[in-house]
């Protein structure tokens, strides 16, 4: 007979809302339900009935000593509510509060349960968690605030009310210094970003700690609907620089971003622009393997034989990458074997 995990029957009797065999279970013997947990999770049955949605479960609970695992915590650190607010269970989530669960309880890297409802972007958990008293300015481990994680979600509605509950959130930094408004860019979500620029007063390039800026975001991710709400309405500048000296195009051609750096072109960016470092966007391109990319700055004009100031080429960066399609493509097309300032030359990082 195959061994029996340790309360597996009462985990899969609250998994199907069986009052009856709780009843008879609790009946039988009285249970220190804190006492109870799932193996692999540390779960106890009122961190799975919450999870499930089972309202009823929830509350049987509760009123059979299921109380002292309010506060418990599982191997991630979650407690109830967590679990709750997660899967978006409004009434188990109102159960919960209701007989006195701590509202800002902390998961591992700092998540609380606001946070997670964010994740899910479900309103009226996030409204209901905030009218209990939940903190909105509270940060994880990363400095994200429920803000950022609704702007990561396009969650145009969780926006709107987080900010009618404290209109000064979209200061909020995580701990790279990145704004509500990079998180939105970088993710695409143009209503979002429209929303942040209407009810926030941001710098027309706020950097972040690498200096990054939100139009750089959306530029590096191919969002050009959001770039374009930037530069036409915030007045943002497509030339800024992030700290290694690269401008959006640079980010851009290294993401392989085709329609990207066309659009810049034709806003009147030279597609031969230098970084700090003196690469142009077909070094970025090459160094990534971007072989349709190199193909279109070549027909924009790009020099195919410039050399950063480390006398790389295009063609040394592809071979020094280990990009054979892209070097190939390259050496047809014209690109010299010239060495850097070590003397080393793409072929002799491609050689056999």
């Amino acid at each position: 007979m195959p061994s029996v995990e340790p309360h597996q029957e009462v985990f899969a009797a609250v998994q199907r809302g069986d009052l009856g065999w709780l009843a008879e279970y609790w009946g039988r013997q009285e249970v220190m339900w804190r006492d109870v947990r799932h193996r692999k999770s540390g779960d106890t049955p009122l961190h799975t009935a919450a999870a499930m949605g089972g309202t009823e479960v929830v509350t049987w609970l509760l009123l059979h000593g299921g109380g002292s695992c309010l506060e418990a915590h599982n191997y991630d650190g979650k407690r109830p509510l967590h679990s709750a607010a997660q899967a978006s269970h409004l009434p188990v989530v109102k159960t919960l509060l209701d007989h006195g669960a701590e509202v800002d309880p902390l998961k591992r890297a700092d998540w609380t349960p606001l946070m997670l409802a964010c994740t899910k972007r479900s309103l009226p958990v996030i409204q209901a968690l905030v009218q209990h008293g939940a903190n909105t300015r509270l940060l994880n481990k990363d400095g994200w605030s429920s803000l950022h994680i609704a702007c990561r979600e396009g969650h145009e509605e969780a926006v709107n009310y987080l900010l009618d509950v404290d209109g000064s959130l979209w200061r909020t930094v995580s701990k790279n210094g990145r704004t509500p408004l990079h998180t939105a860019a970088h993710h695409g979500h143009t209503t979002t970003a429209t929303i942040l620029l209407t009810r926030g007063e941001y710098l027309r390039d706020e950097k972040d700690s690498c200096g990054t800026t939100p139009l750089m975001e959306a530029l590096r991710m191919g969002h050009l609907d959001i770039a374009d709400l930037l530069i036409s309405r915030h007045g943002a500048d497509l030339r800024a620089r992030d700290k290694t000296g690269r401008a959006g195009l640079h980010l851009a051609a290294e993401a392989g971003r085709l329609e990207v750096v066309r659009s810049l072109v034709e806003r009147g960016v030279d597609c031969s622009e230098v970084s700090d470092q003196g690469q142009t966007a077909l070094h970025c391109a090459a160094r990534e393997g971007h072989t349709h990319l190199v193909e279109a700055l070549l027909q924009l004009g790009t020099d195919i034989n410039a050399k950063d100031h480390n006398n790389r080429t295009a063609l040394w960066l592809a071979s020094a990458g280990r990009r054979r399609e892209c070097a190939s493509l390259l050496r047809n097309l014209g690109a010299l074997d010239t060495s850097d300032y070590t003397g080393t030359k793409p072929s002799y990082m491609l050689a056999p």
